[in-house]
């Protein structure tokens, strides 16, 4: 098992790739009655093709940083960039996957997979051919049969399958995922943590993570990055160093998941730690 990468977290492994996303000293503070520091500032760089996983305590921040990436919010300090350019507002090229599926209940499966496209210049006003690229979609999520099914009548994790299909189909550079599996019954997560990793291998997507599942953490991400409790900061990188495709169960993702639980006892003597037994997941 590899061990910790405890060197500076801006430098990424994959040293031959292109940096797909920058984040510079970035930081945010809710501005109520009484402000809230929920992320401190943070620097990583993410590259083209991989896939990191934001682990933490409840509450330290994770979320918050993934939504400053989609531009969703605005960072307080710092800077993300995207190939290049600043991250200033929500764009097509970072699509999120969000903890409900957000599925439209009056339309059915393959409508709801068309819906991203019809705004986009080449699919404007051309139906069949959001219909094909919605099809495509469907086939690799082995739903091709399901394309006229009503929400209400699939399972839960069809509908998960769906909600990917339709944040893969008009092909964003960025993928971002807000634990959209913790709901799911353990042998619908596992079946589609498998095929997460076969459709993003055959795709290439950069992908961005949030988990609190340690297992989790270890089975999809190339690199972990482990957040300290509120205000959240980078405390570890962790290197999963494991071949494709890896199984939930694997023991050798047990030890990483064990590896990833064990940087939280060192937050153990802080109040504010979540505080969980590794036991529970390893």
């Amino acid at each position: 098992m590899a061990s910790v990468d405890k060197t500076d977290t801006t430098q990424s492994p994959l040293k031959n790739s292109t940096v797909k996303l920058q984040i510079r000293d970035v930081s945010k503070t809710f501005q109520a009655k009484q402000p809230v520091e929920a992320l401190a500032a943070v620097s990583l760089e993410i590259m083209e093709g991989e896939h990191v996983v934001f682990f933490g305590p409840s509450g330290c921040g994770k979320s918050t940083l993934l939504n400053l990436i989609a531009g969703f919010e605005t960072p307080s300090t710092g800077e993300i960039t995207a190939n290049g350019k600043p991250v200033v507002r929500p764009g097509s090229d970072r699509l999120m996957l969000f903890q409900e599926h957000g599925l439209f209940p009056w339309l059915n499966v393959i409508s709801n997979v068309m819906y991203g496209l019809k705004n986009q210049g080449e699919f404007r006003f051309r139906y069949w051919k959001q219909r094909e690229v919605a099809r495509s979609w469907l086939k690799m999520m082995q739903l091709e049969e399901f394309e006229k099914a009503l929400v209400h009548e699939l399972s839960g994790g069809m509908k998960q399958r769906v909600a990917l299909a339709r944040a893969l189909a008009p092909d964003p550079e960025v993928l971002l995922i807000d634990e959209p599996f913790p709901a799911l019954d353990a042998l619908v997560r596992e079946k589609l943590y498998g095929d997460l990793q076969e459709i993003l291998a055959k795709t290439g997507k950069t992908v961005i993570s949030v988990t609190h599942d340690p297992r989790e953490a270890a089975c999809l991400g190339d690199r972990v990055f482990i957040f300290t409790a509120r205000p959240g900061s980078i405390q570890r990188e962790i290197h999963i160093d494991l071949p494709r495709p890896r199984g939930i169960n694997d023991p050798a993702v047990g030890k990483f998941a064990e590896q990833i639980m064990s940087e939280l006892g060192d937050q153990k003597n802080d109040e504010r730690a979540w505080s969980i037994s590794v036991a529970e997941y390893c």
